[in-house]
């Protein structure tokens, strides 16, 4: 090799500069100040570096394998120097260019010999894990798992174990991975009791979760559960298995999950209900589980008790406005947004001010190019200006009600949408209704129209927007043929021929109706308000009662939680002549959710039993809730009951 002189290229790769570059530390000579006696200063040892000629020539001409594409020799050049060298930087080059040659199998070898020669090294143990899960060799990641465990402080294992998941994701085999994972984890998932620590047990609980994390992806809801209650009974206070458990509450899953769910429901219950102190983000979390579950009455029992115990929480009071505001109490919404935007302020001032001290302290030289941190500040921001429009756009809404036209204008105009199309829509949607309530509905529908649509996220947005306008203001026909010609160009896109239906049975074709959620239900058969729509057709109708309650629980099966369906139920149990079984679910689906529309049942179910006072009761607050409901005024009409 002392025969080979290649000519130096002008760029080496990060590695080898590396390299060079470090190999020798050596301080500047300081002059002597020849008017003053002074202490000669010490300059730090020289440091060799084990870089010879040999070597650099060996290195320099796996660079250069590199660029002339010969992957292979410089894999062998690279591997063969961090094997004579033990540097690190060397096996983790040998490895990027086996990656990138696609040859696993070198890249494996390279991590091997790299956590063989380095074995207390925490990242050689990593590329050695992530490339054996690349290579879908499960069984092999024990040891290395097991490793990664051990490298780690005790006290950063509990975080360590919760990402593990992360790492099993791409598996094709989910069920073979979280085998593998709870293979790996025995020693933190069953600690010795006499001797377990608080952060043994913590590790625990983090353990079965993640465990359970991977029993969920593999479709495993009894493993799930199991998971989450001994996560829990290892460490009570542990936040990993009760956010395993909400996992179980998502309506997202299928039916086959409700008896895990049931449970869940009732170990979550039991904690937050115990003496045992959460935070107040795991008891946010629960409360935003609750609202995906549409229990609503429970979420805003727990928003309360967190506003109370950490009243600066922002997140707690937009969630409690939008409640509120769902539930027709604007008043007390328009107070929760309002001390949300407060306390939005003061974080943005905070983040400020904590930026500007950031430059001031970087600039002897800190780096502003680096894009990890700019890119986080960015999101975060976008999340933050996301959450206050959401305020924004509900203030707006409540000044409407209130018909103070100026006042909605006033909070739209704060938003920001430059660049930002879904929120461009989201504001022109709310403008357009402030003109239609001022009866310049066909103003608002050329708003509408004159939105962009570059993409057909946009062009199905702002469809639905003017379908809902029409719709508001008993425009069905108009709304209709929209409809009839987005189906055309997109057949297969479900929730516009659910709207098509609904459209179709306004206009009294309830014949189409029925034909266009019978085809729902064909191409989709886990579109499950298809069902509920229909059976509740025929049930307010009271015709084909069977068939109505047939498919009304197969709709409630599919969405266990939701309070329409659970009222169109009660509905059918009334037209059947039970009316003890229409009252228990009514009230069960008006607690979930105050509607104008289910109190309107349940208050005819209580006139049918005697109850008239507890039925004048249901109907007042329905008109509290929504003044022009056709359901409810049709029922008070046909009833011969006054308004109360």
């Amino acid at each position: 090799m002392s025969a080979l002189r290649p000519r130096l290229p002008a760029l080496l790769l990060p590695a080898l500069l590396a390299l060079l570059f470090s190999s020798t530390h050596a301080a500047p000579a300081t002059p002597p100040n020849t008017k003053e006696a002074a202490e000669p200063e010490l300059a730090p040892p020289v440091e060799n570096s084990s870089l010879d000629g040999e070597l650099f020539y060996q290195l320099l001409l796996g660079e250069l394998s590199v660029q002339q594409g010969e992957s292979g020799m410089a894999y062998s050049l690279l591997l063969n120097a961090a094997r004579k060298t033990d540097d690190g930087r060397l096996y983790l080059r040998a490895i990027e260019i086996a990656l990138r040659a696609r040859a696993g199998d070198s890249a494996l070898q390279a991590a091997r010999d790299w956590s063989k020669a380095q074995p207390d090294s925490a990242e050689a143990n990593r590329y050695l894990l992530q490339i054996l899960l690349g290579l879908n060799r499960l069984d092999d990641t024990v040891g290395p798992l097991q490793r990664a465990l051990a490298l780690a402080a005790p006290q950063e294992r509990p975080t360590l174990v919760a990402t593990l998941p992360l790492y099993f994701s791409r598996s094709n085999d989910k069920a073979r991975a979280a085998s593998v994972l709870e293979q790996a984890l025995q020693p933190q998932l069953n600690p010795t009791a006499a001797q377990a620590t608080p952060i043994d047990r913590a590790t625990g609980a983090a353990a079965w979760s993640a465990v359970g994390r991977m029993r969920l992806a593999a479709d495993n809801p009894v493993g799930v559960l199991e998971a989450a209650r001994r996560g829990a009974a290892l460490d009570p206070r542990a936040p990993e298995p009760l956010l395993l458990a909400m996992a179980l509450l998502s309506p997202q899953l299928p039916a086959r999950y409700a008896p895990q769910r049931d449970e869940a429901k009732e170990l979550l219950a039991r904690h937050f209900a115990s003496s045992a102190p959460a935070s107040a983000g795991l008891r946010l979390n629960y409360a935003r589980t609750l609202v995906d579950a549409q229990r609503y009455a429970e979420a805003q029992a727990q928003l309360k008790i967190v506003t109370q115990e950490q009243p600066d929480l922002a997140d707690a009071w937009l969630l409690q406005g939008m409640l509120e505001l769902q539930d027709k109490r604007p008043n007390n919404a328009e107070k929760s947004l309002k001390r949300f935007l407060t306390l939005m302020e003061a974080q943005r001032k905070q983040a400020a001010a904590a930026r500007n001290q950031d430059g001031a302290d970087d600039e002897d030289g800190a780096d502003e190019t680096s894009e990890g941190p700019l890119l986080q500040r960015s999101a975060g921001q976008q999340a933050i200006q996301r959450a206050m429009t959401q305020a924004y756009l509900a203030l707006s809404q409540i000044a409407e009600q209130r018909k103070d036209y100026k006042g909605a204008q006033d909070w739209l105009a704060r938003i920001d949408t430059a660049g930002n199309a879904e929120e461009l829509l989201r504001v022109q949607r709310q403008r357009a209704g402030l003109l239609a309530r001022q009866n310049r509905l066909d103003e608002a529908l050329a708003m509408l129209r004159s939105l962009p649509e570059d993409t057909p996220e946009e062009a199905r947005g702002k469809l639905q927007a003017q379908v809902q306008l029409l719709r508001d203001h008993k425009r069905h026909a108009q709304a209709y043929a929209l409809l009839d010609e987005a189906v055309r160009n997109a057949p297969q896109d479900y929730d516009l021929l659910y709207d098509l239906a609904m459209m179709a049975e306004k206009l009294g074709r309830a014949e189409e109706m029925e034909r266009v959620l019978r085809r729902i239900m064909a191409e989709k058969p886990d579109y499950h308000h298809a069902y509920n729509a229909l059976g509740y057709f025929l049930a307010d109708r009271n015709m084909r009662l069977p068939e109505a309650r047939a498919l009304i629980q197969k709709a409630l099966d599919a969405a266990p939680e939701d309070p329409f369906i659970t009222d169109s139920l009660g509905w059918v149990a009334f037209r059947e002549g039970n009316r003890e079984e229409a009252m228990r679910l009514l009230k069960r689906a008006y607690a979930g959710r105050p509607d104008a529309e289910i109190a309107a049942h349940l208050g005819e179910v209580l006139w049918s039993l005697g109850q008239r006072d507890e039925a004048r009761k249901i109907w007042r607050e329905g008109l509290e809730l929504n003044a022009d409901n056709e359901t409810l005024l049709e029922t008070l009409q046909r009833l011969g009951v006054k308004k109360p």
